[in-house]
């Protein structure tokens, strides 16, 4: 039996404890994930004020340290919650930094301190891994909010017997979002100024906090095979295309994981019937329920196309927009379900306005009716500018809803194109960012859908077998864990 491992994750959003997107969704499943093969696992956040008014079960442990920042010394507590049974959740716990509405900002902006914030977090956490006597053999650094760690467990930890073996990764959940600060935030960071170099931290003479954690971790992950080769290339490298490529040994793209218990037709609370690959009747009740929320009873018996989305550019919502016209001449209803840009917001309203019957929009964050759309729609479409990883078209296809994508990142590793001459494949793609690629791929579905129902009902079968589970993704970790534990001995 192999030796069991012990593994600290460093985020700073958690499901179920704050959540900004799938950051969060990725680093409460995970730990979970791995301590069900048999880990030792923990995870550290901060205590935002979501998580008091979320009424967990939290507790006090007894810890308060001082943390420098810049000139002064702020105090971190310690909190405890759980994850699981056996995965424990630490929360840094500073009000100064943390006791506030926003994750990292409000609507007019990011919060101005946030390079204070997050050294003060990453700080902490070593120091409160240090206090506990951890010893992880591995932590787990999760976007830029946890970038400097690798960097100041090198400068100040190396000595002390429960970390100098410690090895780190780094996983970029997506790459847009850097951390970048003005050089004048450099004394908050405590970072040493001989770092602040090309060769370091610094980017185009700012401070760069993902760099941080690129540059410096042992190994890069992340979240799909599709964005780990893409990530490399000037098109989605956003300026950090080098340093990736000068580490490319040790970046490894790995496929998120989704969670079935929450997201199954079989179980699922939110729908207006279950049901399974072995049967799937309830599908057409769970379309019936969906038309008649949205007043689409058009939609009985055409085509019904779902969008789950963040409405900004990156996710596509520009050619959705651009295409409005074309689909609804496909003889296809659309509903749409997000929030985002103001423009998206007041292009979609009127869209929805001039066709009544046959597109509907809710500009909301609604969890129940995202179940309801998934189930209750025949096709899902994701038309993205680039795309990490993606969710919803794995959701989409435990729920025999057929995803549409653009074969970019974790979207083209998840959706394999149907061919009905031999029944393989489980969606439908295309690959130019391009309005007429998006339409014309649409199209092909819609006649799929309305000429070959046995071709359909066998796309619907194959994307209903498809295992994306956290137990494949957990595993691929673990693998990457003991290679660099092996490495370096």
């Amino acid at each position: 039996m192999a030796e069991k491992i012990t593994i600290v994750h460093i985020s700073s959003e958690v499901v179920p404890f704050a959540k900004s997107g799938g950051l969060a969704d990725v680093a409460g499943s995970l730990p979970v994930a791995l301590s069900k093969l048999g880990q030792d696992v923990a995870v550290f956040m901060p205590y935002h004020r979501s998580v008091g008014q979320g009424r967990h079960k939290v507790t006090e442990i007894g810890c308060r340290f001082p943390v420098a920042v810049a000139d002064s010394q702020q105090e971190a507590s310690l909190l405890q919650g759980n994850l699981s049974a056996k995965v424990p959740v630490y929360f840094i716990k500073n009000d100064n930094y943390f006791d506030r509405d926003g994750l990292y900002g409000t609507p007019a902006g990011d919060y101005p301190d946030n390079a204070a914030r997050f050294s003060f977090f990453c700080r902490a956490v070593l120091e409160a891994i240090r206090r506990l006597a951890l010893a992880p053999d591995v932590i787990h650094c999760h976007d830029w909010q946890s970038g400097l760690i690798p960097l100041l467990l090198k400068l100040h930890y190396r000595d002390n017997p429960g970390l100098k073996e410690t090895g780190t990764v780094f996983t970029v959940h997506n790459l847009a979002y850097q951390g970048l600060f003005d050089a004048d935030q450099l004394a908050v960071t405590g970072l040493p100024v001989e770092l602040f170099t090309p060769a370091g931290f610094e980017f185009h003479g700012r401070i760069n906090f993902l760099k941080a954690g690129l540059i410096y971790s042992d190994w890069i992950t992340t979240v799909s095979q599709g964005y780990a080769g893409e990530i490399r290339t000037a098109e989605y490298g956003c300026g950090l295309e080098g340093v990736l490529e000068e580490r490319s040994r040790n970046l490894l793209g790995i496929l998120n994981g989704v969670d079935y218990a929450e997201w199954d037709p079989v179980s699922d609370k939110f729908i207006a019937a279950n049901y399974s690959r072995e049967d799937i009747s309830g599908k057409a009740e769970c379309k019936i329920d969906l038309v008649d929320e949205f007043g689409l009873g058009y939609a009985r018996e055409r085509p019904l196309v779902g969008v789950i989305s963040r409405l900004a550019q990156q996710k596509g919502i520009d050619l959705l927009v651009e295409a409005g016209d074309d689909l609804v001449n496909l003889d296809l209803a659309l509903v749409v379900l997000g929030t985002g840009e103001q423009r998206y917001h007041e292009i979609l309203t009127e869209m929805a306005r001039r066709y009544p019957d046959r597109i509907a929009v809710r500009l909301a964050f609604d969890n129940a009716l995202a179940h309801k759309i998934e189930a209750g729609c025949d096709m899902f479409l994701m038309p993205s500018r680039y795309e990490p990883c993606g969710l919803n078209q794995i959701y989409s296809l435990k729920y025999g809803t057929i995803p549409i994508v653009r074969a970019t990142g974790g979207l083209n590793d998840t959706v394999e194109q149907f061919d009905p001459a031999s029944g393989r494949g489980n969606g439908f793609k295309f690959a130019s960012y391009d309005v007429r690629q998006l339409v014309d791929t649409v199209k092909q579905a819609v006649a799929l859908f309305e000429q070959n129902r046995p071709a359909w009902q066998k796309l619907v079968a194959n994307a209903m077998a498809g295992d994306f589970s956290w137990d494949r993704s957990a595993g691929n970790y673990l693998a990457l864990y003991r290679r660099m534990l092996k490495d370096e001995q």
